[in-house]
């Protein structure tokens, strides 16, 4: 345990962010398994609100710092392209 007083304060400091980043990265990583779960069962309506909830979670993240924008954006692209291939695969079996 450190002695000085500064120290000390960047250690409670540094658990309170850990704690706050962590549970940050757990609620995108459930928004972001929403998506995966609908777009996997065929749902397109909800695949399409969850990307949607998915989507504003990410960039959340992303605007605090808890993930790289970069990586926001990807997660963002690679669950849109998932939505938008069922979309399109609904539409060749409907139509």
């Amino acid at each position: 345990m450190a002695n000085i007083k500064s120290s000390m304060k960047s250690i409670r400091q540094t658990a309170k962010q850990n704690s706050r980043n962590r549970s940050a990265k757990s609620r995108m990583r459930t928004f972001v398994k929403n998506v995966v779960q609908a777009a996997a069962a065929g749902d397109l309506p909800r695949a399409e609100e969850a990307l949607r909830m998915a989507t504003s979670v990410l960039a959340v993240t992303a605007r605090k710092k808890v993930i790289h924008p970069n990586s926001a954006a990807r997660h963002t692209s690679r669950l849109n392209a998932r939505v938008r291939a069922l979309a399109i695969q609904s539409a060749a079996h409907a139509g």
